[in-house]
């Protein structure tokens, strides 16, 4: 399992915005996203009819990268790894609650089980660069 250092951690915390890369067909696809650091796993919401939850179900690989573009002062991780859905039970709830204190989005569109799920991205590679 890869793990993050303490550095890693606090910049993937104080982070909101991601772009993550799915791929059908041999063809990538990436779209920004809000996400969570939780549980050494990155945690998205999406919805049942877009192309990066029909991706993942047919091919849970994904990579996600994480960034502050600054001139001289990148900071940014890129990982990659295997998608879980989860779309009920104890961990959606969890998810959600974070979700729902974190982001004015979700408070101003609120959503129930099995309404939208999140993708659960446990990292297999990850590699960083300006986190100090």
């Amino acid at each position: 399992m890869i793990k993050f250092d303490q550095n890693e951690k606090d910049f993937l915390k104080s982070s909101e915005a991601a772009r993550i890369s799915t791929s059908h067909d041999d063809i990538p696809h990436v779209k920004p996203v809000s996400f969570l650091y939780e549980n050494n796993s990155i945690i998205i919401a999406t919805d049942y009819k877009t192309r990066t939850l029909s991706n993942i179900k047919s091919n849970p690989n994904t990579s996600i990268v994480i960034d502050i573009y600054k001139p001289g002062d990148h900071k940014a991780i890129c990982i990659q790894g295997k998608s879980e859905i989860i779309e009920n039970g104890a961990e959606f709830k969890k998810f959600y609650d974070i979700f729902y204190k974190k982001f004015e989005w979700v408070r101003k569109n609120p959503w129930n089980e099995n309404e939208a799920p999140f993708l659960k991205i446990r990292p297999t590679n990850k590699i960083s660069w300006g986190i100090k």
